[in-house]
């Protein structure tokens, strides 16, 4: 090693005027790893205590040498700020150039050691802004979240998890039966402390509920636009079992029952590896993972085959591959004829092929919305088969609202469906990113597209029909979007439900609710009934493995009596 380098401590390489002057040039450090990930490593300074305001670690950028756990380490490198993109929290890196291992004992036979924080009250306040500095000030610093904690997350293929640490909101926080945790009006953005297991054989299949029955530590890591932990070791959990549950709205004569369904990129076929953008990605077998089946058993298990079902996320013929291809009508048929294994109901479908490409979504995908609907129970009126906001700019790129009506064969009375994919939240900035924090980009063009269905309704009720608006808003029913679009104009049918019921969609163990139902307001008065069937929000998959998941939302169904004799 270069002993003319000077040696700083840890302390002072990330102190932020220091980390600044040393941004680009070599310096040495020595600490103990306390964390391996699989493009570098943590180290720590032994026996310091946090002092509140500066981290004494740091991430060690090392994809072609990886030490063991616990080695003491003198290292040399360049000190680099990293951004993953010009919106991001820039992190203090070393790209490590040398290194040297040291005796992890002292004189006297005692290890070298690094006494993790642990996460309690103190340092999880509900305000954003604190919540931000402190968890930037222990910036790849060994935390542990203590054992008795409740996964408010379901396991995901990469091995994240999420966990309230339940002393700290016993009150502040709504939660669900199962243990899960509402956002909240004052606070929808809020941040839940979770990990990522880095060896699949350490890390559990589990669901919303499950208990954490051992202490949990790593690292504090600073990875797509949040804090988590990187753990090494195995843990304990306590599992929990969630029950699928079915609908209590079956079809009646005088109503009309109506699923919302989003399908998550169905699609009939194994995209090919040279036709795709991303081929760790794009390349799915829907058919053979079973999430036909499983959305069939959803239609008719669960929504007890309902007169309507308003589907998102439809691909065309060829999934992701990018083709010319736009048609989806191997995708709807193949859904069909699964349906009617089950059930002997042979449901009809109807869509509006989009532009290629100009819809948004996957890649290649060529997403839209669409209908099924039981022939036996309703007609479609076709000449109301419509799109809404071809021509507007706030569509451009973004999923148009499917409008068709359908009268109830028992009464004659008609009921137009609006079926939404709104524009996405992915673009929204991260709480703790250090410009425009928790900013939503695409918040304005949800709310023009919001006006745009709103004036489509306005002009039902003016000619005295009733109308549902459904499917996918992307955004929840305290928001302004939601705000342009009930109002005067309607209702929204989540708000019958009791709070702690008011979720769809979990979102790194936010639960939330992205899917709405809207009646005129004589509608939502005394004919209009609404349940959200949960599960698949809930439910965990297999750490390592591909999603088995049918969709990443919850069930939607509501029974409308459109008949008024």
């Amino acid at each position: 090693m270069d002993t003319s380098l000077k040696r700083y401590s840890i302390k002072e390489i990330q102190g932020s005027e220091l980390q600044s002057q040393l941004a680009g040039q070599m310096v040495r450090t020595r600490g103990v790893v306390t964390g391996v990930l699989r493009r570098g490593f943590y180290i720590q300074t032994p026996d310091v205590d946090w002092d509140g305001e500066h981290s004494d670690a740091i991430f060690v950028y090392s994809p072609n040498w990886l030490p063991e756990m616990d080695a003491r380490l003198e290292l040399s490198g360049e000190v680099v700020d990293y951004l993953k993109h010009e919106l991001a929290k820039p992190v203090t890196q070393m790209h490590m150039d040398q290194v040297r291992l040291l005796s992890a004992q002292r004189d006297n036979g005692e290890p070298f050691s690094v006494s993790p924080i642990v996460l309690g009250p103190e340092l999880l306040p509900d305000d954003n802004q604190k919540l931000a500095a402190i968890l930037n000030s222990m910036e790849g610093m060994l935390l542990q979240i203590p054992a008795g904690q409740t996964f408010i997350a379901p396991s995901n293929p990469f091995g994240d998890y999420v966990v309230a640490v339940d002393a700290t909101q016993p009150i502040s926080a709504i939660r669900s039966k199962d243990g899960g945790a509402l956002i909240s009006a004052d606070n929808p953005d809020r941040w839940y402390p979770g990990f990522r297991v880095y060896n699949y054989n350490h890390a559990h299949r589990l669901n919303v509920g499950a208990k954490l029955r051992s202490p949990v530590t790593g690292p504090l890591h600073y990875r797509v636009d949040a804090w988590q932990m990187a753990v090494n070791f195995p843990f304990e959990v306590e599992p929990s079992f969630i029950e699928r549950t079915s609908s209590s709205l079956s079809p009646q004569p005088g109503s009309v029952t109506i699923m919302t369904l989003n399908c998550f990129n169905l699609d009939p076929h194994i995209e090919s590896i040279d036709k795709v953008s991303n081929p760790s990605q794009d390349i799915d077998d829907d058919w053979g993972q079973g999430r036909f089946h499983t959305l069939a058993q959803a239609v008719v298990l669960q929504a007890k085959c309902p007169d309507i079902i308003a589907l998102q996320e439809i691909q065309d013929n060829d999934g992701a591959e990018q083709t010319d291809t736009v048609a989806a009508d191997k995708t709807y048929e193949l859904l069909v004829r699964t349906i009617a294994q089950l059930s002997d109901i042979q449901y009809k479908w109807v869509n509006i092929d989009p532009l290629l490409g100009e819809d948004g979504g996957q890649p290649g995908g060529n997403i839209r919305n669409g209908y099924l609907y039981n022939p036996q129970r309703v007609n479609l009126v076709e000449e109301s088969v419509r799109v809404l906001g071809a021509n507007d700019q706030a569509y451009v790129d973004s999923r148009k609202p499917l409008v068709a009506t359908f009268v109830e064969r028992d009464s004659g009375e008609e009921l137009t469906c609006i079926n939404v994919h709104l524009a996405s939240k992915r673009h929204q900035n991260s709480i703790f990113s250090p410009v425009d924090a928790g900013v939503d980009a695409k918040l304005g063009v949800r709310v023009a597209q919001a006006s745009i269905i709103a004036d489509a309704a306005k002009e039902l009720l003016a000619e005295d029909k009733e109308f549902y608006i459904t499917g996918d808003f992307n955004d929840t029913e305290y928001s302004q979007t939601m705000a342009a679009l009930t109002g005067d104009t309607a209702q929204n049918l989540v708000m019958l439900l009791p709070k702690h019921e008011r979720y769809d969609y979990n979102h790194r163990g936010k639960l939330q609710v992205l899917m709405h139902g809207l009646v005129s307001h004589r509608m939502a008065a005394e004919r209009a009934e609404y349940e959200i069937i949960h599960g698949n929000e809930l439910i965990g998959v297999e750490p390592g493995a591909e999603s088995d998941k049918p969709s990443d939302h919850a069930y939607v169904i509501a029974r409308l009596k459109i008949s008024i004799r």
